[in-house]
């Protein structure tokens, strides 16, 4: 079986899994390195089905964002959670893990999971943006830790030093994303 999948062929191949997984989605916001990361453990599925907006999961969710500000962007003032959809994340910059790169780009981490009970929806890849279902398997946190060490050097342009400096950190809260102990 494969680790993982591009999410809506996944659904459209009808191979998502039924019980409980992990869904990374990747926002990229215009020509610059602002990126935000979603990940999504998810389980109790009740029903999945595609609307508009995207795919929904009726299913408990546990999330974990993470967002990559670049030096210089002109809205740090202005706290994540207030910000305009396509650059938000439902934190206050005292509720994040605050990481600054050799290249003083800021790398938010969500201390705490955000905890969706009924559902939750993922929303339609556009441009760039990408989601990726994770299938549960034994090694499942480190191809996931992995992921987010690539992408954060490949794609947002973190240094590489930095991006396995916060491979560790993102597993820290990971691993309270998968066991569901919350402070």
């Amino acid at each position: 079986m494969e680790k993982m999948q591009e999410l809506f062929t996944a659904y459209k191949n009808g191979t998502l899994p039924k019980e409980q997984g992990y869904i990374i989605s990747v926002f990229y916001h215009g020509t610059t390195t602002y990126t935000r990361y979603e990940l999504i453990a998810f389980n109790n599925v009740k029903d999945i089905y595609i609307t508009d907006d995207g795919l929904v999961f009726q299913a408990e969710g546990r999330k974990l964002y993470v967002l990559v500000e670049p030096a210089g962007y002109p809205n740090a003032h202005t706290e994540p959670a207030y910000r305009t959809d396509s650059e938000r994340i439902p934190y206050r910059k005292k509720e994040l893990i605050d990481y600054v790169t050799r290249r003083q780009d800021h790398v938010y981490i969500g201390r705490e999971p955000v905890v969706t009970y009924t559902s939750f929806t993922v929303l339609k890849s556009v441009g760039q943006d990408v989601s990726y279902i994770f299938y549960p398997q034994e090694n499942i946190e480190e191809s996931i830790l992995e992921f987010f060490r690539m992408s954060l050097w490949k794609k947002a342009r973190v240094p590489q030093g930095d991006a396995r400096k916060l491979k560790e950190t993102i597993g820290e809260v990971f691993r309270k994303v998968v066991t569901g102990e919350y402070q």
